[in-house]
């Protein structure tokens, strides 16, 4: 790629995340018209980026009759950017965003912007058939807000393809990474592809203090991306085919049924007899 593909595809995408009280990094991947015209536009961050933005508690449910456990989140800012002279950051945006899907296992988190304008650079996942293609020894870059700075680039090689940690996957890279880059992204240096989500640093303990490794860093797997999104009933953001209506329509079907078959197996079993 030329110098603006690598603007384009690997810098612009990138945006900062923020909370109350923590923040990171994200990438615009998705931003489309709906039937009227108006866009939807997605960021994909890290869910222990926004984790403080949701809380779950123990509500009264008048229709239960009984305490049940209610997920409450908050709304996030999102911070796009806008460049001249290539390069240059003239302006920024604030927008605030919902949280629409989480797992805090897999560490990814999905969230809507709060806004009908389009964005006008889009990250662009690695197709879901070539997630097996990433070899070591591949150039890549890290792009992020590092220590909540404007978007950068770190460029470097991918240096291990099958890390485990907690029994999720992760990639390994050489790419120079340190804290706010959690929520960003690892993406092909020849394609623009992004290929991970960056969520973890290494780190050792020496004395009383912590040494950063910041060569040795982790981002979430393409596979687990794409297991995410599946089990989340969001293919929309990979499939044309797709909208984000019919999957709201399939998450809140999938919500119900689960919710059902809980509410099932909490239900005592009638042992008395007749």
């Amino acid at each position: 790629m030329n110098i603006q593909e690598l603007h384009e595809k690997i810098l612009y995408p990138v945006v900062r995340v923020r909370t109350q009280k923590a923040g990171g990094s994200g990438t615009v991947i998705y931003s489309k018209p709906d039937k009227q015209g108006k866009y939807e536009s997605f960021v994909m961050t890290c869910a222990h980026v926004v984790d403080d933005a949701i809380e779950v508690k123990k509500e009264w449910d008048s229709f239960l009759k009984r305490k049940i456990e209610k997920e409450f989140t908050e709304q996030v800012q999102v911070e796009i950017f806008d460049y001249v002279d290539l390069s240059r950051v003239n302006s920024s945006s604030a927008l605030r965003a919902d949280i629409i899907a989480y797992d805090k296992l897999v560490d990814v988190a999905i969230l809507k912007l709060d806004s009908p304008k389009p964005c006008p650079y889009v990250a662009k996942l690695i197709d879901k058939d070539n997630v097996d293609s990433v070899k070591l020894f591949t150039d890549a870059y890290a792009s992020g807000c590092s220590l909540g700075h404007d978007p950068i680039c770190n460029q470097g090689q991918i240096t291990y393809i099958n890390e485990k940690i907690e029994n999720k996957q992760y990639l390994m890279s050489n790419c120079s990474s340190i804290f706010g880059n959690s929520g960003g992204a690892l993406f092909l240096a020849d394609t623009g592809e992004q290929i991970g989500i960056t969520a973890r640093i290494s780190a050792i303990q020496l004395g009383f203090g912590v040494d950063i490794i910041t060569w040795m860093g982790f981002s979430i797997a393409p596979h687990e991306i794409y297991k995410f999104i599946d089990e989340q009933e969001l293919k929309f953001l990979y499939d044309p085919s797709d909208s984000f209506e019919a999957a709201m329509k399939r998450r809140e079907k999938k919500q119900k049924e689960t919710l059902m078959a809980r509410k099932m197996e909490e239900e005592p079993e009638d042992k008395e007899e007749e």
